[in-house]
């Protein structure tokens, strides 16, 4: 099965700045072309995931009930468009707490492939940071570094290792991995 693992903030929405959070649905902005790239996966029989480190919840600075509610309502933004996600984790822990489930951690992408009982043929993640890189590489999916969020290419000298590609944003890397792996 094919199948994508998209982070949220700075992959489908607006990233809101280092060690700032999307607190709420008013905060949280598509970013130009993130649904059509979701889409265009959806067309070419993709499962996708969002998989996403959300340590505000345990920090206090948003509750489960106002993630619960943005993810309501991002979900219902993609159906009206004709676009659809097959699942959402979060990881809603500290890096202290030394879970198995924060990025650059597998567990959530463990739990998504076992949840849907999914055999992997093609596995990509697409993400904004070397977190998401390193849980790809870490579970055997290619890693697409999208620009859009978190990382710049300006960094590129300080980086631990070369992601597998490198796009402006989704729909960028959807394209490709459309084209390519569709």
């Amino acid at each position: 099965m094919k199948v994508v693992f998209l982070d949220r903030d700075g992959v489908i929405n607006k990233y809101p700045g280092d060690r700032q959070y999307v607190t709420s649905w008013r905060q949280f902005q598509f970013i130009p072309g993130s649904v059509e790239g979701i889409r265009k996966l959806n067309e070419k029989g993709f499962k996708i995931f969002v998989v996403s480190n959300q340590a505000g919840v345990a920090k206090g600075l948003y509750s489960q009930k106002e993630l619960d509610s943005m993810t309501k309502k991002m979900l219902s933004t993609l159906k009206k468009q004709n676009t659809r996600l097959d699942g959402i984790y979060y990881c809603m822990h500290r890096q202290e707490d030394n879970c198995s489930c924060r990025k650059p951690k597998t567990g959530l992408l463990q739990k998504a492939i076992t949840d849907f009982g999914i055999h992997l043929t093609i596995g990509f993640f697409i993400g904004d940071s070397f977190r998401d890189m390193k849980a790809a590489r870490d579970f055997g999916l290619k890693g697409a570094l999208v620009l859009s969020g978190r990382e710049k290419i300006a960094n590129r000298k300080n980086w631990e290792f070369e992601p597998d590609y490198i796009f402006d944003n989704l729909l960028l890397a959807a394209h490709y991995v459309c084209q390519h792996y569709g």
